[in-house]
């Protein structure tokens, strides 16, 4: 008997030896529901190289997570781990304290991210890093080339070239620009994607450094010319969503589409046989500057409240890791924020190019830090230009008045 129980004991003291010191389930939430198959790819692979630590990965509605989110985390509960909003977004979260400091001391990697990415997720007024960026996003124009090898377009090098671009492609019976402006925020993305050549650089330099405002003639004139280029969109435009304007250009009716990179996975899932082509908006002159806007699309943080602070901290660094970055953009299709990635999608190495010129999406990254948010602001704006409601002038005035509600550079 002595020796079964000897026995018994030396086999459970070697299966002991076998298991990692400690277990531990981690609480993982994001917004992105339409990535969850490949996350939790990801997850398998971090939890194959940290035995011992799992991943629950839990997806909710993303306009309902930040109210989930900061009702748990204002609860003491929440999840060990999250996607964090990045900008504004992120200081409501952050300055409430639920979010745990992130540094070179317990992410070291965070030092080799783009200043701009790693500000993303940096609260101003502390400086305090919160979330490691996860991706990059970028305003441009997204074409069919079928179509335009068909009727022997290029890519335009002026807007007059947009112009006629349009217009020939009008004449053949195909719809020159997918989008509607139904859903609110498509408003602000025709702004960046179109508008941002034609203010330039110099307009937001102004801007940023508070000698200029949205009643600036730059600003106005890149309205003017993004209001006159919406006789190209469909009929009834202002009336369609969003859906249905991504519907128009991934069946092949419409030639172009003004949006966001992350739709170039969007129209490959809808329409595998498409054939691409990207270009920023060009300027009113050819040799003026084109550029396209950018930000990054929020980051992974860690609840400062977590009672696995050690395995949490474990699988963020995993997340600032090369190794998942290029997972990310491999599986993704999109641009992962971890520097070094290779992009083996032809479109999204141009993407990354085209990002070398570039302006910031100017309302989400300067001006969602109070009420009313810029972007809320602009996308009401824009959507009344579009209905004839309002002028350049007059979208350029009611932001800066608006605005000087809380942003103290546009205060008389």
């Amino acid at each position: 008997m002595k020796k079964l129980i000897m026995s018994t004991i030396v086999a459970l003291g070697a299966v002991a030896t076998a298991l990692p010191a400690w277990a531990e389930e981690l609480s993982f939430w994001s917004w992105r529901q339409e990535d969850k198959a490949q996350y939790e790819k990801f997850i398998k692979a971090f939890e194959a190289k940290n035995p011992g630590i799992t991943v629950k990965f839990e997806t909710f509605e993303a306009t309902n997570y930040n109210t989930i989110l900061s009702t748990a985390l204002a609860g003491g509960s929440g999840p060990d781990l999250m996607f964090a909003r990045a900008y504004g977004g992120l200081e409501n979260v952050a300055n409430a304290g639920y979010l745990l400091p992130l540094d070179k001391t317990n992410v070291p990697a965070l030092e080799k991210f783009a200043p701009a990415a790693v500000a993303a997720e940096t609260v101003r007024s502390s400086k305090i890093t919160y979330a490691v960026p996860f991706a990059s996003q970028t305003m441009l124009v997204i074409y069919n080339k079928d179509l335009f090898d068909k009727n022997g377009l290029k890519e335009p090098e002026t807007y007059d070239d947009l112009v006629k671009a349009s217009e020939k492609l009008k004449a053949a019976g195909v719809m020159p620009f997918g989008n509607g402006t139904a859903t609110a925020w498509q408003n602000e993305v025709m702004v960046g994607g179109i508008a941002s050549s034609l203010m330039g650089k110099g307009f937001y330099d102004d801007l940023m450094a508070g000698k200029a405002d949205f009643t600036d003639k730059r600003y106005v004139e890149a309205l003017t010319k993004l209001k006159d280029i919406t006789k190209y969109f469909p009929d009834g435009f202002i009336g369609l969503d969003y859906a249905s304007s991504q519907q128009l250009f991934a069946s092949g009716m419409a030639g172009m589409f003004v949006g966001g990179s992350y739709e170039i996975a969007n129209f490959k899932k809808q329409n595998p046989k498409m054939n691409m082509g990207i270009f920023a908006m060009p300027g009113m002159k050819a040799g003026d500057q084109k550029l396209v806007a950018q930000y990054f699309d929020g980051g992974y943080a860690v609840n400062a409240k977590t009672t696995k602070k050690d395995a949490a901290l474990k699988f963020v660094n995993f997340l600032a890791s090369q190794e998942f970055g290029q997972m990310f953009a491999d599986d993704l299709n999109n641009i992962s924020a971890v520097p070094g990635v290779a992009f083996k999608d032809a479109l999204l190495g141009e993407v990354a190019e085209l990002n070398k010129n570039s302006i910031p999406y100017i309302m989400l990254v300067h001006f969602r830090y109070g009420e009313p948010s810029g972007s809320v602001l602009l996308q009401g704006e824009i959507q009344k230009l579009f209905g004839g409601k309002a002028t350049p002038e007059e979208v350029g005035k009611n932001l800066t008045t608006g605005l000087a509600a809380w942003y103290a550079p546009f205060k008389k």
